[in-house]
């Protein structure tokens, strides 16, 4: 199997972000929606970002932003990869001219093939659980067999993934990479080190395997 991708988001301590990166991350997600009990501010997303090493993919989590809000925002913190988790149509995702992922949230009865190739110019979809009133973060796992096999697009597949689990969904689901943020916490925002390694551990050892 070929090898699979980790980030770890909802990151808002510097001391978090090291730990992801020496346990083998390969992206570092940061929460800009304000009702999110991960979200961070411009200064915390610098802070975090320059203490990063190289070759570390930054990303910046948005929710339905206002054209003003991204706007600053891209202005003041250095991010590689665009996330969008809200209701954003592709014209709104590719007006940036950044390289982006767009999240959807499944559930029984969506064609998810359809809602992938809705978003030509993404770099990935991400795959999350649907909780009604909820854009993502949930910690809720969804029904990995609702994901069809062949889709246009690099899947990251995101939703209650614990370390006792992402082998298994990996398994069952062969995505690009894996997305983790409740699943490696200590409390909301706070990162459990020990639970960043055993999860990318788990991830390593099913794609060596």
């Amino acid at each position: 199997m070929s090898a699979v991708r980790s980030k770890i988001c909802g990151i808002t301590r510097i001391e978090d972000a090291l730990a992801a990166v020496e346990a083998g991350a390969d992206a570092i997600g940061f929460v800009f929606y304000a009702k999110s009990p991960r979200a961070v501010t411009f200064a915390q997303a610098r802070a975090i970002i320059k203490a990063l090493p190289p070759f570390v993919t930054t990303v910046g989590l948005f929710v339905n932003a206002s054209r003003c809000e991204l706007g600053e925002i891209l202005d003041a913190v250095p991010l590689d990869l665009l996330q969008f988790h809200g209701d954003e149509t592709a014209d709104e995702c590719e007006s940036w001219n950044r390289p982006y992922i767009k999240a959807l949230r499944v559930k029984a009865g969506d064609d998810i093939a359809a809602a992938c190739n809705a978003f030509p110019s993404a770099s990935g979809i991400l795959l999350d659980a649907y909780v009604e009133g909820v854009p993502g973060g949930t910690g809720e796992a969804f029904d990995w067999s609702l994901i069809p096999q062949g889709l246009s697009k690099p899947i990251i597949l995101a939703g209650g993934l614990t370390p006792d689990n992402v082998a298994e969904a990996i398994t069952r689901t062969r995505p690009y990479a894996v997305d983790v943020s409740g699943g490696v916490e200590a409390s909301k925002g706070i990162k459990d080190h020990a639970k960043i390694q055993a999860f990318i551990k788990a991830v390593r050892d099913v794609t060596a395997g």
